[in-house]
Order: C-alpha cells, then structure tokens, then sequence
C-alpha cells in the first residue's frame, strides 16, 4: 500500500476554478465511492483497472490530506482476474468538502449534478468522460465521444455544452431496458468536443488523451454525404403553432415542413417540450 502525506495548504483542496480540481470532482462524482461510518468515521474511495493507476496517484498529489492506493486482484462478472487499484481518504475535513459540493454519501448515480459553484467546465466533463465515457473511433471507423449516465442533470449539462460548442443537438432519453442515458456524438461534433475537453498537457488518462489525440487525424470521405443541420425551434414557432392548431397551417406560415410541424405539436400537448410563455 502506498501511503503519501499531506502537502500544501488545505484551503486550495476542491477549488474547482483550477482545472484539475474540478477534473478531479468529476472523475470521484461518476466513479468515486464516499461512505459514511459512525460518528466521524468514514472515507472515499475510487477503485479503477490498475492499467490507469497513473490517475489515482494524481489526485493522491494533489490532496493535501494522508491519503492510500492499493491493489488487489479479484473475480468479477466479466473477468476471473481482476488487477485494480483503489485510492482512499478518510479525512472528515476532506469528506465535507466533497460532500458539500456535490458528492453524496452511499449510492450517488441518480443524485450527482453538475457543482453550483463556479467550476471550469471543460475539465470537469472531461472528469466525467474518463470515468463514465468512451473515447474513439467506432467499428465504422467514425470518431466518436460518449457518455454513459444514469444522472438527468449530469446528460443534460453535457449536451448543453456540447450543443454550445459543436452545434449538435442530443435529446436525452433512459434506455428501456436498464434506464440508461446513452450520449453519442460522431463526425465532426466529436472532433471538436474531443479537442475542446482534450487539450495539450491536461490531467486525463492517458490512454483517453491517446484515443482523443487519434481523432484528429479523421477526414470526412468525399462520398459521406453531410445531413442538414437541424432548425431549432423557437418561442415564438411554438406559439405560432398552437395558434393555428394544424401542422399544414403552420407549416405554411412557418416555412417548415407539415411533418416537423406534426412532431412538435404532438410534443408541446403532451408535455414533452416546454411550451411557450404568455407574453405580457
């Protein structure tokens, strides 16, 4: 077991306007563990494959708490030998810290948001992304970037940042059978979310940075054809649309096509989107 001591001042842990900070916050919320004892007993723990140790020994450096990795071998569901390697704290300052920013006691995956403090936003998806997504090209041969989430706030966050730097629109929807969001982006899209989250010299893992770095050198061929971009609608579209009741009116009205008219009107009187407010 390796053991470090406490370096640096403790008011700077978890300050997450510092890019690794708040890279470090979003790795512990996907894939940290926090746990509560008696009393003031308790600790947080992040175990990953020993192939990304590398991560744990970061964020060991950067905690001026004691803090432990360790290593073990086990069997699981999906290999007889597991080699992993867990980081723990135990310190109660530490703890509340975490806890207060975001980071819940017990079972957390439905419950973690994104900071309600100012934090650097590109490092802490990237946080999440290393622990909870994939970085790569598909058995297409496409580049792709993904999420797997089962927190609403957390998918939501993502693609409002996505959609604000790629342009690409995802709408989030839980997988049926284990209500699962699953957040894909491709082409292009993944080309720029990749090299915003990705840039030189970040705290990542290593093989996530690799994959990342890889995807810069995809070329779309000259024979994919590219598919329109999607027309956002607007407030005012949608008022327009309840007014006249009909997609063919509305489409007419709106220069949109009688189905995309059809498909946000089915939406808006079933809840599905917002619908607009009342001017005043």
């Amino acid at each position: 077991m390796a053991e470090r001591e406490p370096s640096g001042p403790t008011s700077q842990f978890m300050n997450l306007e510092v890019p690794e900070s708040a890279y470090m916050f979003g790795f512990l919320q996907a894939d940290g563990h926090l746990q509560q004892g008696a009393g003031q007993k308790g600790k947080l723990t992040a175990e990953i494959n020993v192939r990304d140790i590398e991560i744990l020994r970061e964020f060991q450096r950067l905690t001026p708490y004691n803090s432990s990795i360790s290593e073990r071998t086990r069997s699981t569901n999906f290999s007889e030998e597991h080699h992993s390697a867990t980081w723990s704290l135990y310190s109660l300052e530490a703890r509340t810290t975490l806890h207060q920013l975001g980071l819940p006691y017990g079972r957390k995956s439905k419950r973690i948001t994104p900071p309600r403090v100012e934090f650097s936003r590109r490092d802490y998806l990237r946080g999440v992304i290393d622990a909870d997504g994939s970085v790569g090209y598909t058995s297409q041969g496409l580049p792709f970037v993904s999420l797997t989430t089962v927190s609403t706030a957390v998918g939501v966050y993502l693609c409002r940042y996505a959609r604000m730097l790629t342009g690409a629109e995802r709408l989030i929807k839980r997988n049926a059978r284990d209500g699962i969001y699953n957040i894909v982006y491709t082409k292009e899209a993944a080309l720029r979310l990749a090299a915003d989250l990705y840039y030189p010299k970040c705290l990542a893992l290593g093989r996530k940075q690799t994959a990342a770095a890889a995807l810069a050198t995809w070329v779309r061929p000259i024979d994919m054809k590219v598919g329109p971009e999607r027309r956002r609608w607007k407030e005012w579209e949608d008022r327009v649309l309840l007014e006249h009741g009909t997609p063919a009116a509305a489409a007419e009205a709106l220069g949109r096509t009688a189905r995309s008219c059809n498909l946000r009107l089915w939406r808006l009187r079933n809840g599905k989107v917002p619908t607009p407010a009342n001017d005043q």
